[in-house]
């Protein structure tokens, strides 16, 4: 295609952005051409006469959706130095920039009419696609992160190589918005706090929320999203029913829970922070002994989440039942999901999450030996790895010795990240110093689980083989 000295000054003057060229040593070697138009009108079949309005560009709509490619060319002599990645490079930055939906153009299949006698041009996209065929064109924009949407006829009458078809190429923005009457730029960074809580004595529970609250504040002083408080944190206030059996204690703590509740939404209102509330024993309408915790929204709502897999401890010494709830939670800032302590060593559950949209995954926990603190930590990591998603886990650490079964503690808290270029490389964001009383506060970028789900090295999410294996929720 020859393009006229009038046609690229009218392209610069409607889309300049839009126009780019490579230079080496002064002189023009590569060039891409680009338009805005809307997505209605090139979803279905169409031909690049009609897209480009026969050349004119009268069909450029700076209002539109969709960058649409109208040419790419290299010259012979500086092909296979990647300088066609690079201007697509710029037009995938350009596309979010002007927030637009996707990138789009009608691909050629040039070296198709070898194959034509043969196969559809269906069996040669998928031939194409496992490289089991080599096409100049459609090979590079597969590898380039685009997916063939569809096959158009007559796209190009002249192009005889590729029989008149023509590949609906698409790359997506995942950071497009809608537009709305009022736009609001989604917040990405979500700052976690973590509290590693020393187990000591307190004698009502005025004494123990003093503590709370006292963390509450710190974590929210440096504008924390959330705040995360161990599984059992309460364990303390058994003292007082240690004239009791082990089972008749831990029924006794459970009486506190829903003031505790009460306690925590209050605190979650007034210090603008969404709290975790670790877990505690809980008696429900049934008569079983559970062990559940909240979400305290800071918008005064609230959710309960209970520990699924219970121990073989707190069967025998507690009589503690397994729950069966199992949901991810909506927040102001990130989708959340939250697995209490045993239950992070069956990655089924995490699973599931993740496939409800989870970013976030907090996990309360309570070990007594670095033998079982490794198990849930090792996990943990694990769980960040396989559901490319952010762990945040806080544990207690100190001694018990006036309370039954609760002797001694070990714990370090921390946040774990997928491990991918753009995150730490042994998959630790933070981590507590271990058996120390202390809050730990960090940053985690959801931005980055949005580019990892899409450009990753490995894509543990996309790329599971759902023809031969499944994990499903029993309701």
């Amino acid at each position: 295609m020859f393009w006229t000295r009038e046609q690229i000054q009218k392209l610069i003057k409607i889309f300049p952005e839009g126009q780019i060229v490579t230079v080496v040593d002064d002189k023009i070697v590569g060039c891409a051409l680009s338009i805005i138009v809307d997505y209605d009108k090139v979803k279905n079949d169409h031909t690049y006469a009609q897209v480009t309005g026969k050349e004119t560009f009268n069909t450029h709509n700076p209002k539109g959706n969709i960058l649409y490619g109208i040419e790419v060319f290299i010259h012979p002599g500086y092909r296979g130095l990647r300088l066609a990645r690079r201007m697509y490079e710029y037009r995938k930055e350009l596309c979010e920039t002007l927030n637009l939906k996707a990138i789009m153009f009608g691909g050629r299949i040039p070296n198709y009419h070898k194959y034509a006698d043969k196969m559809r041009p269906k069996e040669y996209i998928e031939r194409v696609r496992q490289r089991e065929i080599y096409d100049p064109v459609l090979t590079f924009q597969l590898s380039n992160d685009f997916h063939v949407r569809k096959v158009m006829t007559n796209y190009l009458p002249n192009d005889e190589e590729s029989k008149h078809y023509a590949c609906l190429l698409q790359w997506d923005n995942i950071y497009y918005q809608p537009p709305t009457q009022e736009y609001i730029s989604p917040k990405t960074t979500v700052r976690v706090g973590l509290v590693q809580w020393q187990m000591r004595s307190y004698k009502t529970l005025d004494d123990l929320f003093e503590q709370v609250e006292f963390f509450v504040d710190a974590v929210s002083d440096y504008k924390s999203d959330f705040v995360l408080f161990p599984e059992y944190f309460n364990a303390p206030l058994m003292s007082k029913y240690n004239d009791k059996g082990e089972s008749q204690a831990i029924r006794g703590l459970a009486k506190y829970t829903d003031e505790i509740r009460e306690r925590f939404m209050n605190l979650a209102i007034s210090y603008n922070i969404n709290i975790i509330t670790g877990s505690m024993p809980y008696v429900k309408e049934d008569g079983l002994l559970y062990n559940v915790g909240f979400l305290c929204r800071r918008d005064g709502t609230y959710e309960m989440y209970e520990k699924l897999h219970v121990t073989p401890d707190e069967i025998k010494s507690w009589g503690l039942n397994g729950g069966k709830l199992l949901n991810t939670f909506d927040t102001d800032c990130a989708k959340i999901g939250v697995l209490i302590c045993y239950d992070v060593e069956f990655p089924e559950l995490s699973r599931l999450m993740a496939d409800q949209g989870m970013q976030i995954l907090f996990v309360p926990f309570l070990t007594d030996t670095q033998n079982a603190y490794s198990r849930v930590r090792v996990c943990a990591q694990a769980r960040a790895i396989e559901n490319e998603c952010f762990v945040v886990i806080a544990g207690s650490v100190g001694n018990l010795p006036r309370v039954h079964n609760m002797d001694i503690q070990y714990a370090q808290s921390g946040v774990f990240t997928p491990c991918d270029f753009a995150f730490p490389t042994d998959g630790k964001r933070a981590e507590a110093t271990p058996n120390t009383e202390m809050i730990l506060v960090s940053d985690v970028d959801l931005d980055l689980l949005n580019e990892l789900h899409t450009y990753g090295s490995v894509r543990n999410l996309k790329d599971r083989r759902n023809d031969l294996y499944e994990v499903r929720y029993k309701k």
